[in-house]
């Protein structure tokens, strides 16, 4: 799955637009590296969005198309 479609699922940023232009930004990193909106996420990726003045990072759990609101937060784990 696409990392600003993943953002978008598990609801760490509210839009797919937001997450790409994140990206493009160079905000968001994956194991230590800048990546673009296509990188494709894998389970056990780490994930560090800077938004503001904070830093967020997580450990993606499962990677799923559909997520209910409720379910979202089960897709990662914050390190």
């Amino acid at each position: 799955m696409r990392l600003d479609k993943y953002l978008k699922v598990s609801r760490l940023i509210k839009r797919r637009t937001v997450a790409n232009e994140a990206c493009d930004n160079g905000r968001i990193s994956v194991n230590g590296r800048v990546v673009k909106a296509s990188y494709d996420v894998k389970v056990g990726d780490k994930i560090e969005i800077a938004l503001g003045n904070r830093t967020l990072a997580v450990e993606v759990l499962v990677v799923a198309e559909t997520v209910r609101k409720d379910d979202a937060a089960a897709m990662y784990k914050e390190v």
